[in-house]
């Protein structure tokens, strides 16, 4: 028996629906008969949700009669073509030593600072707050940092 392998699809969904529409696939797979691997909305891609099946025709089947399905993409989706979706960003890897940042939860929750450290490996900046009389350096969950626009 030879192994087959699965590969991935796109289909056009209204906009905003992307979650309402895998919901429904995935209730139509737990009833069975379907041959599909997975369901995948991603956030950031609006308007598509990626489907992992064996071949095409599958897809179709699955898709058919569903609500806020707009139309199945023609071709196969590479992995690639998705990936930069799927693999999350280190919270460090945006910020930038004496870049300015908000400080988004913890006690000094709404306060810019200034970044003197960054920790790549505990994931954690060291910061001086711009509105405190005191130049107290504090270490921040880089997770807790939003880059200050201009």
């Amino acid at each position: 028996m030879s192994e087959s392998t699965s590969h991935l699809y796109a289909i056009k969904t209204s906009m905003g629906q992307e979650k309402k529409v895998m919901n429904l696939l995935e209730a139509k797979l737990r009833a069975g008969g379907q041959n599909i691997q997975a369901v995948l909305a991603v956030e950031d891609l609006r308007g598509y949700v990626v489907i992992e099946a064996l071949d095409s025709s599958d897809v179709y089947h699955a898709v058919d009669g569903v609500r806020h399905v707009r139309q199945q993409l023609r071709g196969e989706l590479e992995f690639s073509e998705i990936e930069g979706y799927l693999i999350k960003k280190s919270a460090v890897s945006t910020l930038t030593v004496d870049g300015t940042v908000e400080i988004t939860g913890g006690p000094f929750k709404g306060m810019k600072a200034t970044i003197t450290r960054i920790d790549q490996e505990k994931e954690e900046a060291t910061v001086i707050l711009l509105d405190a009389m005191y130049q107290l350096p504090v270490t921040v969950d880089a997770n807790y940092l939003k880059v200050a626009s201009g």
